[in-house]
């Protein structure tokens, strides 16, 4: 496995260096933006470990671009830039994860470790799927309301194709986590509520009101169908 690493403090791109070939993976180190997106087109590393604060071109910017090419590889963030907003701008934009720094070697590499384990294409049903006045096309990586079309990231498919597989019943924060995000994942409850909140802008008609993705308190979330 090849991981791309993005960071333009020298020190910290040695040491998460050394860390990554320590468990056995290659690496590809870019000290600004625009080297990891070239990195990334020249090497198709399997999983791409980003800072934000980048020269030339920043990481949200690094990570839009890739999204736009492609939905599936694994992007995480490791950034210092650890205010809410800077969480849900990274998720919105596709990221699979944000690991705060400083952070713990063990726990990066299991974040990594899921990050991979999850990144094969999921397997998501080839109809269509009705959430109230929202189709949602899984394959396609978008849903529908009166015409207008929204985008996706696999995470949020996946999320929107569990509630309706359980259309009515709770589903617990523990099944989310472990069907979106796999078992090994670091169940950091404001990811989850974090994609949760970006998905009901886009698909509730009111999101301070949800009628597709409702809240159960204690429990997880639901669809009521």
């Amino acid at each position: 496995m090849t991981i791309l690493i993005a960071d333009d403090d020298p020190v910290t791109l040695e040491a998460l260096a050394a860390c990554l070939r320590g468990d056995g993976y290659t690496t590809v180190l870019a000290s600004d933006g625009q080297a990891a997106l070239d990195a990334w087109r020249s090497q198709a590393p399997d999983l791409l470990c980003l800072d934000i604060m980048m020269p030339r071109i920043d990481g949200y910017d690094v990570c839009r671009q890739i999204r736009a090419a492609d939905p599936f590889v694994p992007i995480l963030f490791l950034s210092a830039k650890s205010e809410e907003v800077d969480v849900v701008v990274g998720l919105q934009l596709g990221a699979d994860d944000f690991v705060r720094k400083p952070f713990g070697k063990h726990e990066l590499l299991a974040r990594i470790r899921t990050a991979l384990r999850r990144s094969q294409r999921p397997s998501l049903p080839t109809t269509s799927i009705q959430l109230r006045d929202v189709v949602v096309y899984p394959k396609e990586l978008r849903a529908v309301r009166e015409g207008r079309d929204i985008d996706l990231t696999p995470r949020e498919v996946s999320l929107l194709v569990i509630l309706h597989q359980h259309a009515g019943e709770a589903v617990s924060r523990d099944t989310l986590l472990d069907r979106c995000w796999g078992l090994e994942y670091y169940p950091e409850s404001r990811t989850l509520d974090q994609h949760i909140a970006n998905l009901r802008k886009r698909i509730e008609r009111d999101p301070a009101a949800p009628e597709i993705i409702e809240s159960v308190r204690g429990v997880g979330y639901r669809f009521r169908g």
